[in-house]
């Protein structure tokens, strides 16, 4: 019996060691087949525009087609969620952006562990938000908009790509920021809710610039600050909400690249790599620059500093100012 013991062991180490071979040979071989990026906004919404960029340029240089999936909602949860429980191969990867570390704060009910279902890979971007108005709008610029809005109170509507998105925030951080009231009116991305702004229908927006910028660069829009402490590059002659007279405000739109919990870091590695390296030819730069996106990159390290810290931020900011995302 003794001798039937140790061979079943020996056995069972022989096949825990071959599981362990072929996994880390799968690893090292990745990706042997095409990748799917899942993103939780519509079409045409910042984080789309900027993860079509990215994931046109990584299919190239990994060899395997990305598939670009929208499953919108949710402030992006949906898609959030569906990598969380996909499997961890690195065949299904989430391009996301701050919202996912602003619904973590904020709701405890989500579907998913946003600390642990999902592992930040590398950054890609980080850019502010600009603030657009109709044209025809007689407010020309942020205090005459806080004027108007102190006159009106509950009166006035900014427009957002979801609840708990980046730029739903950017407008609550203001309002609460400048003690005033306007409705918010959440759309399915920031596509459908510039062309309400187009059309006069919402009175102010903070857009993502992939949205915003062209639009005020064709002089659809009127443009009146941008919400970074500093002034953007893509618009110098755009003062900051800071600027502006509104004290503490500080609002970027960070996105990059998750994968599911227990992902291998070979994986992980490869695509770090991978993405820095498609960032950083003078083609994509120059692709960025006329989104109007700013180019962040940052390693694994850096960027789960960034979405953890990011995390504790907003929680602070939503329970200090009682924001509500319901």
């Amino acid at each position: 019996m003794k001798f039937f013991s140790i061979a079943s062991l020996s056995c069972r180490v022989i096949l825990a060691s071959a599981f362990t071979m072929a996994a880390s040979l799968s690893s090292a071989a990745y990706p042997e087949k095409p990748i799917k990026m899942l993103i939780g906004y519509a079409p045409g919404s910042s984080t789309d525009i900027v993860g079509r960029m990215v994931a046109q340029d990584l299919s190239v240089l990994l060899k395997q087609p990305i598939i670009v999936e929208n499953h919108g909602g949710a402030a992006g949860s949906i898609a959030a969620d569906l990598v969380a429980k996909a499997a961890p191969d690195g065949y299904t990867i989430l391009f996301a952006q701050n919202g996912l570390a602003i619904n973590v704060a904020a709701n405890p009910r989500l579907p998913f562990n946003g600390m642990k279902d999902l592992v930040p890979v590398v950054g890609v971007s980080a850019t502010p938000h600009i603030l657009i108005l109709n044209s025809n709008s007689p407010i020309k610029s942020v205090s005459d908009l806080i004027a108007d809005l102190k006159a009106n109170p509950g009166k006035r509507s900014y427009a957002s790509s979801g609840i708990g998105n980046s730029d739903h925030m950017a407008g609550e951080l203001f309002l609460s920021l400048t003690n005033t009231q306007a409705i918010h009116v959440p759309y399915k991305g920031g596509a459908p809710a510039a062309t309400d702004i187009l059309g006069g229908q919402i009175d102010f927006y903070f857009a993502g610039m992939p949205v915003g910028y062209p639009l005020y660069k064709a002089d659809k829009v009127r443009a009146l600050a941008v919400t970074s402490k500093q002034r953007f590059s893509g618009t110098p002659e755009l003062p900051t909400v800071l600027e502006s007279g509104v004290a503490e405000y500080d609002m970027a739109l960070w996105q990059g690249v998750f994968v599911p919990g227990a992902t291998p870091k070979a994986v992980i590695s490869t695509l770090t790599a991978s993405v820095l390296k498609v960032l950083d030819t003078p083609e994509m730069k120059e692709r960025f620059i006329k989104a109007g996106v700013q180019i962040a990159p940052l390693n694994q390290a850096r960027f789960s500093d960034l979405y953890f810290s990011d995390i504790i931020r907003w929680k602070r900011v939503i329970e200090k100012s009682n924001i509500k995302l319901d």
